[in-house]
């Protein structure tokens, strides 16, 4: 499912990070704004029949790429009619109902025959770096009115118009969130695997906690300034059918301590540019490193608001990501062990009240 993204327009949609629950796998919690819900009409609350059969994992070629062109939206072709589907089938993975986006490369912006409001046509530009150069500018995401137009050619013909600006902004909100997680990880181990040590034994980085400049990462460690640009976004790959080794292990689990019983419903695969050089428009050292995303969904926040729970890491698929694990989650263990979080907000408490009495 291409959960590409809820936020604000033209900004970079801001995860509030709540505390985990104790019942809760170890995952980074998402909270929609409380005037953002998600309406009842999406396909993310029709449950999954038990008894029904898994679903079969959709081609490899199920990147959405394609979806989010950078031209005008004019050139995109007229609406097909819709296929005449209202329940999964074994034939077709419930992802298709999740994201009706998947398997579109061209999404209509004009209105459906029978449709009887009118729906916004404008694309947000994400925060998300796309393709291999900055020439390429940033992932586009699909207009109120393409994805209306995407979800009738799914077989969602009584989708309620008014319900479906509220959907593209929490498609939008999940990935906006997913690839600040992504950037934490790269801003950590983009450069040496002991400038990432030395990271982690400082606290770490989580998304957002350094400043960008000019699209460069510069993160001082001990004195030590290392430069490299940001990560783009290659590609992305829908799994909803494929359970991660870590939500099988959850799921194994849950067996037998229900708190660790809540199943992913969604997986992504996300392949990212990694660059240590120190300017974007040079070619310096590249490599693709792919990212594992299991969307969890959490209970509803105190005030009514929709919590979810993005559970991103690098693929195991080479030498270096066991480390990069180890070193980040090991890192994390020994931050919490040795007291490093009340040690931070003792520095931060005090360095406020200095900053109070200067002023």
């Amino acid at each position: 499912m291409g959960w590409f993204w809820a936020d604000a327009p033209t900004s970079s949609a801001s995860a509030s990070a709540s505390a985990s629950q104790a019942t809760k796998p170890p995952h980074h919690p998402h909270q929609m704004a409380g005037n953002v819900d998600i309406p009842p009409e999406c396909p993310m609350h029709r449950p999954k029949d038990p008894a029904a059969a898994p679903p079969p994992p959709p081609p490899t070629n199920n990147i959405l790429s394609t979806s989010f062109q950078t031209h005008s939206s004019d050139a995109i072709s007229e609406p097909q009619s819709p296929e005449q589907h209202a329940e999964p089938t074994i034939s077709r993975p419930w992802s298709s109902y999740l994201n009706p986006l998947n398997m579109m490369p061209k999404l209509s912006n004009t209105p459906a025959p029978q449709q009887k409001s009118s729906l916004p046509t404008s694309r947000i530009i994400s925060s998300i770096p796309k393709g291999t150069h900055p020439s390429e500018g940033n992932w586009e995401y699909p207009s109120p009115q393409q994805m209306y137009n995407a979800m009738l050619r799914k077989g969602y013909d009584d989708t309620p118009e008014d319900a479906v600006e509220d959907m593209v902004d929490v498609h939008n909100f999940l990935n906006e969130g997913a690839w600040q997680e992504i950037v934490g990880w790269e801003k950590q181990f983009a450069g040496s695997i002991w400038r990432g040590v030395k990271i982690a034994g400082k606290g770490g980085v989580s998304g957002g906690d350094n400043e960008e400049e000019g699209g460069v990462f510069a993160k001082s460690v001990s004195g030590e300034v290392e430069v490299q640009a940001r990560p783009r976004l290659l590609r992305f790959q829908g799994r909803p059918g494929d359970l991660s080794p870590k939500a099988r292990m959850y799921h194994y689990l849950g067996m037998v301590f229900p708190q660790f019983g809540n199943m992913p419903f969604d997986r992504h695969d996300w392949y990212v540019q990694r660059s240590t050089s120190e300017s974007e428009g040079t070619d310096g050292n590249k490599e693709e490193v792919r990212y594992v995303i299991d969307y969890y969904a959490g209970e509803t926040g105190p005030t009514g608001e929709s919590i979810f729970y993005l559970d991103v890491r690098p693929a195991i698929d080479r030498p270096r990501a066991l480390f990069e694990l180890g070193i980040r989650y090991g890192g994390d263990i020994w931050w919490k062990a040795s007291g490093g979080a009340v040690r931070e907000e003792e520095r931060r408490r005090k360095q406020a009240e200095r900053e109070g009495f200067s002023q």
